[in-house]
């Protein structure tokens, strides 16, 4: 993957408009970023970029890490949506949104739509955990339990949206969405301009796919590197294949776990990001743990990838580099690291 930088789009055009016709032309650069960032600061916060000693001794890197824990509901998830419903036209706000979620996208929505006003319908399975679902539901979104699994839950938002004219918000592949995502790339670079290179996890694409953007634009030389689980690296295969691949997805990790990426998110990761690496679920969980130990900050698992890539070895830059690592957000389940019991 050549990663390289693309003539900024028209941004009126490009972020009022509804249907995608040509992935391959999406492309934002620092003043688009600078825009959406003024449009969604009111109510987000510019999450600091700490300095981690320890992880920088095991890589042999200059480490800081972007504490995004401790954004608006725990996680990234809020700046797309916010970016989003502030273009959103009047009709579509009055009547309202509706998504498919059992976590970060939900919340962010929720936050989202309170903040503009908007009702919003959020599709979860039945078995959702308990704790996310309060969540969900104390940031003033409706909580409609369907199905098992989160696909018959997003069958159901589609539904909704034939019958209530509800307006879909799909979790990554939208261009409002991943031009608010990238605005994290933004602070980034406005708090270390000499970053050499930013690792960040993938699920369905759109934190990475705003982010690379966003680092490609500052420097053509920084380096953007995903971080996939080895239990379902959706993104990695269809990269290699060149092709959308769906995949059979076993990971266990909330925010990674994707069977198919997104067109627009596979089409900016070709042309913006250098590598992909993944590794497994256990791994993984086990750099959590390291993070909360070593670094004293709560991280739920999609955001602990970036330091078990940092851990493993598996980001080759030469040594001494600038590497900033994304930890997406903190909204753990507990329940699930309670039963963890690697054998």
């Amino acid at each position: 993957m050549v990663a390289c930088t693309r003539s900024a789009v028209d941004r009126a055009e490009r972020f009022l408009e509804d249907d995608v016709t040509d992935p391959g032309k999406f492309a934002l650069q620092l003043d688009d970023f600078r825009e959406v960032r003024a449009r969604i600061a009111p109510h987000i916060k510019h999450t600091p970029l700490l300095t981690s000693r320890q992880l920088g001794e095991r890589s042999g890197f200059d480490v800081r890490v972007k504490a995004e824990m401790f954004q608006r509901v725990g996680s990234y998830k809020v700046r797309g949506p916010l970016n989003k419903f502030a273009l959103m036209p009047d009709d579509q706000k009055r009547r309202g949104v509706v998504c498919s979620s059992a976590g970060n996208h939900a919340q962010g929505v929720a936050l989202a739509a309170k903040v503009h006003g908007i009702r919003a319908v959020v599709c979860m399975a039945a078995n959702a955990t308990p704790a996310k679902v309060a969540a969900t539901r104390g940031y003033g979104a409706e909580v409609v339990s369907h199905g098992s699994i989160w696909d018959e839950a997003n069958e159901k938002a589609k539904e909704l949206v034939r019958t209530q004219g509800l307006t879909y918000v799909h979790p990554f592949d939208d261009e409002q969405l991943i031009a608010g995502q990238g605005t994290l790339g933004l602070e980034i670079v406005q708090d270390w301009p000499e970053v050499d290179a930013v690792v960040v996890p993938i699920g369905g694409g759109g934190l990475i796919s705003g982010v690379s953007m966003a680092i490609k634009s500052h420097n053509p030389r920084a380096k953007v590197i995903g971080v996939e689980s080895s239990d379902g690296p959706a993104m990695k295969r269809s990269i290699e294949a060149g092709r959308l691949e769906t995949i059979d997805c076993g990971t266990i990790i909330d925010g990674l776990r994707v069977r198919r990426v997104g067109e627009i998110t596979f089409s900016v990761v070709q042309r913006f990001v250098d590598d992909i690496v993944a590794l497994p679920d256990r791994d993984i969980f086990d750099a959590m743990i390291w993070v909360m130990e070593r670094c004293k900050l709560v991280v739920e698992g999609a955001a602990a990838a970036p330091v078990a890539a940092l851990l493993h070895g598996l980001v080759k830059l030469p040594a001494g580099s600038r590497v900033a690592v994304v930890l997406s957000g903190g909204n753990l389940n507990l329940d699930q690291l309670r039963g963890l019991s690697w054998n």
